[in-house]
């Protein structure tokens, strides 16, 4: 996964479907068990979450557009009153790298993912 010359879309660079399903659950391991952001998956349908967050990044990556949920500022406005900030959106960008660094992809690709996450901060925290 070296993802340097070559025309492929960044979803089929990180090793399309089954990688991002792998890393969406790994992701989502990692997530729960951090104290820091768990809290805000109290009560959520996890397996309802993984696949929102499985065609999301699938999108986002350049693959099949096949994504329906909310936009990111409605989808996450309810955490924001629960105090959502950036520390919280750094923690799962952090959860993220980390996920994608024990699945063996490149630090140009993780660099190209923890850019299009950063993309999603504002509408996600709400400014």
């Amino acid at each position: 996964m070296t993802g340097t010359t070559t025309n492929a879309t960044l979803f089929e660079q990180l090793g399309g479907e089954a990688a991002v399903n792998a890393a969406v659950d790994i992701f989502y391991r990692k997530v729960l068990a951090d104290y820091r952001i768990n809290r805000f998956f109290d009560g959520v349908d996890m397996d309802t979450q993984a696949a929102k967050q499985k065609a999301f990044l699938t999108m986002a990556f350049g693959g099949p557009a096949n994504y329906s949920g909310q936009d990111m500022r409605n989808g996450h406005a309810k955490l924001v009153k629960m105090g959502l900030d950036d520390s919280h959106f750094d923690a799962v960008v952090e959860n993220l790298a980390a996920t994608l660094t024990e699945l063996g992809v490149s630090a140009e690709l993780i660099g190209q993912v923890a850019a299009i996450a950063e993309t999603t901060r504002a509408d996600v925290l709400g400014k």
